[in-house]
């Protein structure tokens, strides 16, 4: 399996390189491939089919310079801040491994690697729901996915020093869903690596996160293809620069 070293860059960089790879993927022109990325500056990305309107404080958004671009895939709205996330993302086809066939076992099957990490940092770590990972009871990773012609793209955050105050203020956190959690504030269920008095620096989350992909998959270091960046590059200009793509919901 491919393993692509930390990109750091813009947020509709970072969803054209993911799409770009999962079509190059599809088409049988690259193999199965990890990569850590993260994001700079901070941004918002949200769902396929949500609602940036109801799900982002785009106005506060606005005040910090962050911009906000949608993915592919499903799930929530997202905060990556530069200052304290990484994301992973893999593309990978079904047929690897018998789990990927169930999208609930797929979804911890393939996030895997953040819980060991987690562990091995001595913190309580699991699964939560579909698709969250908790450290001590509250969430710490989010990943969501999509799936087209028997290959899968499932992406994630790993946040270790994220600002928590600053996602409160650009993501809408409806008053239903946290009563629904059971608790009044978001305060109360996201945490950080640095909230749980573990602290790190971009470059060691990073090699954490890849030695815990290292030991999960058989990766060999490699990069993108002319073929990735020339389709990247057009799907951030046609696409994820689009606010027709952007403000469609």
């Amino acid at each position: 399996m491919r393993f692509i070293p930390l990109i750091v860059a813009r947020p509709e960089v970072q969803m054209a390189i993911d799409e770009a790879i999962m079509r190059a993927r599809i088409e049988g022109k690259v193999p199965d491939t990890v990569r850590l990325y993260a994001f700079s500056p901070s941004s918002v990305t949200i769902g396929r089919f949500q609602s940036v309107v109801h799900d982002v404080n785009l106005d506060e958004a606005k005040k910090l310079r962050i911009p906000v671009v949608r993915r592919i895939t499903g799930g929530g709205s997202v905060f990556h801040d530069e200052y304290g996330e990484i994301t992973y993302s893999i593309v990978i086809g079904e047929d690897y491994h018998p789990a990927l066939k169930n999208v609930e076992e797929s979804y911890r099957y393939l996030a895997g690697p953040l819980v060991d990490a987690l562990k091995d940092l001595g913190l309580k770590a699991g699964f939560s729901g579909l698709n969250d990972i908790v450290a001590n009871g509250k969430k710490i990773s989010g990943s969501a996915q999509t799936r087209r012609r028997g290959v899968i793209l499932q992406h994630g955050t790993f946040m270790y020093a994220t600002r928590v105050e600053i996602l409160g203020r650009v993501l809408r956190v409806s008053k239903e869903k946290l009563k629904d959690k059971g608790i009044s504030s978001i305060w109360e269920r996201v945490t950080t690596l640095e909230r749980e008095g573990v602290k790190l620096s971009r470059w060691e989350a990073y090699e954490l996160l890849k030695e815990s992909f290292s030991n999960a998959f058989e990766l060999e270091e490699g990069e993108l293809t002319d073929y990735e960046l020339e389709l990247a590059e057009k799907l951030i200009e046609e696409k994820y620069r689009n606010p027709k793509w952007n403000e469609m919901r």
